[in-house]
């Protein structure tokens, strides 16, 4: 199932390798404690197609699949994961609008985001509903010509910064054979009635946007309506199967980058007149730290793969990003064990990836939701 990178792919991969480290690395910590969106660095990698990597060439984008997005994303979640989740979460929208949108809705919502002028978001998640999509209570009544959406969305990534230029959002729109009916739409974020709520300050991501978003009356036409009335669960969970792979392979960067650093701290570190590396606690600690990361690696490649040869994926995309977000959060609190006393400070960069690796761990879909899908795609 491995298959080799094109020169291409692997010139953008290092590309973004050296962007990371020379561009995000020396400035993001100025952005956490100022509390600001990294503007200048998200408006540098749509510069450089980031946005397009896995959209057909028609519409400004590479072409290049999900392998390749999935190697972009593990090298910056292995600088910093804020910038890999902001850039995760541009993805899902245009995901939607890739798969189910209409030619005009390409033309004019899905481009200009590949094009590196703006970003979107998108809104699924209520406070009441979590990964219960059933429960889902914003609601859209088919007004003349158009819509009226009133309701509320929890956690929106994207969804706060003035770079951001709409949200798909689901919506409720009635009942068909007595179960609700869930449908998908555009709402620029110039529509009135779109209110933005303060920024959420969550234990990772920092750099990261998530708002809550209220729908107050808000109008939008019919050509808004993303697809068919009615099939917004399928665009969702189309969505969300793409979105646990780019999960899986953030958590694969963030564990990468948490072994680099236990591994340079061990050889550095000395103990009783040795390095600490040399010990065997901690070497044996390390080797399966790698061990485990290689591991989630092929299953995050596996998924990838199977995304771009058209076949189904859901399996191979919940094993991917339930293992690899919970292997990401055991290497980072084996990092922070190798590090010490100076693991827990607040300024070093594993105790911020502790977070990160938590956050990882719930958005997708928890850990208990992967379980639960994979059990059932196995047959229980």
């Amino acid at each position: 199932m491995i298959t080799e990178k094109t020169k291409e792919q692997e010139m953008l991969v290092k590309v973004i390798r050296d962007f990371a480290k020379q561009e995000i690395a020396p400035v993001i910590d100025q952005y956490v404690h100022n509390g600001e969106f990294p503007t200048e660095i998200i408006q540098k990698l749509g510069e450089l197609g980031v946005f397009g990597i896995q959209y057909p060439e028609e519409y400004g984008g590479m072409g290049e699949g999900m392998v390749c997005f999935s190697n972009v994303l593990e090298e910056l979640a292995r600088v910093d994961a804020s910038v890999a989740a902001i850039v995760m979460a541009n993805s899902s929208p245009l995901t939607i609008l890739s798969k189910f949108g209409s030619e005009e809705q390409k033309n004019k919502w899905l481009a200009p985001i590949i094009a590196g002028k703006g970003i979107a978001s998108i809104g699924l998640t209520e406070a009441s509903g979590g990964s219960d999509a059933s429960a889902m209570k914003t609601k859209a009544i088919k007004k003349e010509n158009g819509w009226m959406i009133n309701g509320n969305k929890l956690f929106i990534t994207n969804s706060g910064n003035e770079l951001n230029k709409f949200s798909v959002i689901a919506a409720a729109t009635g009942t068909e054979n007595g179960k609700k009916q869930t449908s998908s739409f555009i709402i620029p974020r110039e529509t009135p009635g779109y209110v933005v709520g303060p920024k959420i300050h969550t234990i990772g991501w920092q750099a990261a946007d998530s708002r809550e978003l209220t729908f107050e009356d808000a109008n939008i036409p019919d050509e808004y309506l993303v697809g068919e009335q009615g099939t917004g669960v399928k665009q969702l969970l189309t969505s969300i199967t793409y979105g646990r792979i780019s999960i899986a392979a953030c958590a694969v960067g963030v564990a990468q980058g948490a072994y680099e650093e236990a591994l340079e701290y061990a050889k550095i570190r000395e103990a009783f007149g040795h390095q600490i590396s040399k010990f065997q606690g901690i070497s044996f600690k390390i080797a399966d730290m790698a061990t485990k990361i290689e591991s989630a690696r092929l299953l995050v490649h596996k998924a990838a793969l199977l995304a771009d040869k058209d076949e189904d994926f859901r399996k191979e995309s919940s094993m991917a990003k339930l293992y690899a977000t919970e292997m990401a959060m055991s290497v980072v609190q084996d990092s922070i064990q190798i590090h010490g006393g100076i693991g827990l400070s607040k300024e070093h960069r594993v105790s911020k990836m502790l977070g990160d690796a938590k956050l990882l761990e719930i958005v997708e879909g928890t850990s208990e939701i992967q379980r639960l899908t994979i059990s059932k795609l196995v047959g229980c």
